[in-house]
């Protein structure tokens, strides 16, 4: 089986920035997306709910960040950075601007690369101090991941859904970068909508 990171005949994603890219798609599309499969969705409000949903969401990914003790402070400011990386998925002609946000957002949070370890563990490569927060650990590595994404030349790889009304963002791993909607159930729409538009021309 073919890690999710792996895109073949690309430069290679490695494990650490694909599960800090998916950690990023997953928060965007729970803390700051306001349409879904067709749906208008009201982001979770601060607090307890958006704390759920934060908690939820790192329960999707495949390899967890740290274990982190958060707190409902800590998901509202997760919020704001889920925010502010939305940008960055399907940029297009706007990929300067986006980057800019990036790299302040990389200043602000104080991302550094940095070996972790301990007698006890093997050294590994993160994008934080050891001593950050939870938070500024998260938006480290999940903003690092993005820039090496993008300055790999895929840029193209962080994708938005196409289909009407959805908002949720994607990392696209396809061979050749051709991902267009967020799942099978946004396709099947768009490709209803395309064949009814045809029949009514």
């Amino acid at each position: 089986m073919v890690e999710a990171w792996r895109i073949t005949g690309q430069a290679e994603i490695d494990s650490y920035v694909g599960s800090r890219v998916e950690l990023a798609v997953q928060l965007i599309n729970s803390l700051a997306t306001p349409h879904a499969h067709g749906r208008g969705v009201t982001p979770p409000p601060p607090g307890a709910d958006r704390l759920a949903a934060v908690v939820a969401a790192q329960e999707r990914l495949t390899v967890h960040p740290p274990a982190s003790v958060l707190t409902p402070a800590d998901a509202d400011r997760l919020a704001g950075i889920a925010a502010r990386l939305r940008p960055l998925f399907a940029a297009g002609d706007h990929l300067l601007d986006a980057a800019a946000g990036l790299n302040d957002l990389l200043v602000r949070h104080h991302a550094v690369p940095n070996l972790h370890g301990s007698p006890a563990n093997p050294l590994g490569l993160s994008f934080h101090r050891p001593d950050a927060d939870p938070v500024d650990a998260w938006a480290a590595d999940m903003g690092t991941a993005l820039a090496m994404v993008i300055g790999v030349g895929q840029s193209a790889r962080l994708g938005a859904c196409q289909a009407e009304r959805c908002s949720l963002v994607f990392y696209d791993t396809t061979r050749n970068a051709s991902r267009r909607f967020c799942d099978l159930s946004c396709q099947n729409r768009a490709k209803a909508s395309a064949y009814r538009a045809r029949r009514r021309a």
